[in-house]
Order: C-alpha cells, then structure tokens, then sequence
C-alpha cells in the first residue's frame, strides 16, 4: 500500500486554525514558559528564522513549554555534541527550495532549462529537548520590557524614522487611512499600557506599508477574505515587530476578525504561508526605513 504524502500546507493550516480555535494562536504568546521573556525562533547556527517557520516553532514551543530559541535537526545536534533525548517528538519546519530541470522546446527543438519550485519538511528539536549542547545555546531571552504607560523614547524615535505619518487626536480609534495615507492613533495615556499602544501602532505601521507606492499589498478589500487576510497580515507583523523591539505583542482583536480568519484560512491553505510571508517583507521594510529614514521618506513623498 503506498504511503500518503504528507501535505504540508495542510499540516500548518490545520496547526494555526487548531490555536486560533482554542484562543491562543502562535502570534499571540510568542514568548515560552512562564519567566521567559519573547525571542524569534533561531536555527542551529543562530540565524532567524522567517515567515511562516515563526508561526509554526512559536505555536510548538508554547504547547510543549520550551524556552529556548534555538531550533535544530537530529544531526545538527549531533554535530554540536548534543544527543536528542529519547522519547523527544520533533517539530516541523518548511524548507523552500527549487531546481533545474532539462526540458524540451517543442517550437525551436531546443533543449531548455526550467525552474521548479518546492517546499518540504525538515523535522527539528528545541534545544530545551537536547543533552549536551553548548552552554549558550540554553540562554534564556531577556524578558520584554516593562514599558508602565508612558512614552518610551527610544520606540518613540523608532517609528518616528519610518517617516510614516501617524496623527494623534482624541478620537479613540487607531487606524490606517489608504487614501490619505497616514496613521491615526489615540494619545498614548489613554492606553492600559504603553506596551499595548506601539503593539497597536506596530499593527497600523503593517498596514501602512501595504500602501501602492510601498508593497503594493492594499489595493481594495474586494471581499471579506481579502479583508481577513489584511489584517492576518498586519497582526502577525505587528507581533514579529514587537518582539524584535522588545516588547510584549498585545492585541485584543474582534470575534468578528477572528471569523474571517478561519472563515478564510478553512477555505484557502495557502492563505496562512502568503499571511506570514507578507508579515515578514512588511517588518523587513519597516526596518529598513528606519535604519534609512531620508530614503523612507523619499519613497512616502
């Protein structure tokens, strides 16, 4: 009997929608244990991971209370010295790839070159799984900051550099204008905390990035599904955002966004890989006009 292939895209579809379901999808407490303070998953050497591999080791290292934030296969720990213990179940990460193919032109005769994409698995540890690693490889991250409810100034230089237009009045919404391009948020004393205020303006900052003469993501909300996938996609940025600042991702979105996500992700597997891989190029961007804020500007004018 030949063995069913493994659908990926399936198997992480059905790993988001099963947390977001159960209240606590991986975006959410992307920090692990109960001392640990939030980290991106690393691979072996120390490099980040991205996109949807984020998603998918935060939502395992929160099920299974793991604290580290490196990630490995069986045969890079072994090269490390390290010994998987016994019993240890692996994790999932998605690998993409592509390769040559010789094909033929039926019009010139000719022999030709295609390149074919692909994705597969890898199944890799928590270092918190393994014996005998290096020392380091077991620091914990520092915990996020406590940021009370006052302005923090060096986040507030941060966005500031973006050269993102964020509007402050007393109308106590936070939002993105497509058509006048430019963040509204309420005054940072009428947040809980401070830390909930740039978790919201990290989430507008997404969006703002979305804009035609930046990604190009936002053109119009044709339906609720391309509304859903908007904000799936600033939410998750705003998180992947927040962590590399070291701050605590807050978000106290609606049932009704909640619905449209699975409404929307039970319809469409590709959805989540597309969500995380445009969360990823928007923190990317972000970060880039702040480390270049003349050439952010010259690309918001």
């Amino acid at each position: 009997m030949a063995q069913e292939r493994f659908d990926i895209k399936q198997h992480v579809t059905d790993t988001i929608i099963a947390q977001i379901e159960a209240g606590t999808p991986p975006w959410r407490k992307p920090w692990t244990g109960d001392a640990s303070g939030a980290c991106l998953p690393l691979r072996h050497n120390g490099d980040p991971y991205q996109g949807i591999n984020i998603l998918m080791l935060w939502a395992t290292a929160h099920l299974r209370g793991y604290n580290s934030a490196r990630w490995m296969t069986f045969k890079q720990a072994r090269e490390l010295g390290g010994c998987v213990r016994k019993g240890e179940k692996a994790a999932k990460s998605v690998f993409y790839g592509s390769i040559e193919r010789e094909t033929e032109d039926a019009a010139q005769g000719e022999d030709a070159k295609r390149r074919i994409h692909f994705a597969k698995t890898n199944n890799v540890f928590n270092a918190d799984q393994i014996d005998g690693l290096p020392e380091d490889y077991y620091i914990r991250p520092e915990p996020p900051r406590d940021l009370g409810t006052e302005a923090d100034a060096e986040l507030e230089a941060f966005f500031a550099r973006t050269g993102a237009q964020i509007t402050t009045t007393e109308e106590p919404r936070a939002y993105y204008n497509p058509a006048k391009d430019h963040i509204h948020m309420p005054p940072i004393a009428t947040f809980y905390n401070a830390a909930g205020y740039y978790g919201t303006l990290a989430h507008e900052l997404a969006h703002w990035t979305g804009h035609d003469r930046r990604l190009e993501r936002i053109k119009t909300f044709a339906d609720r599904k391309a509304y859903a996938f908007e904000e799936l996609v600033a939410e998750i940025g705003a998180c992947f955002l927040g962590v590399q600042l070291g701050v605590e991702p807050q978000f106290d979105q609606s049932a009704a966004y909640v619905e449209g996500w699975l409404e929307a992700l039970k319809s469409d597997t590709n959805m989540i890989f597309k969500a995380a891989a445009e969360a990823q190029k928007a923190v990317d961007f972000i970060k880039a006009a702040a480390e270049a804020p003349e050439q952010a500007s010259q690309v918001a004018a």
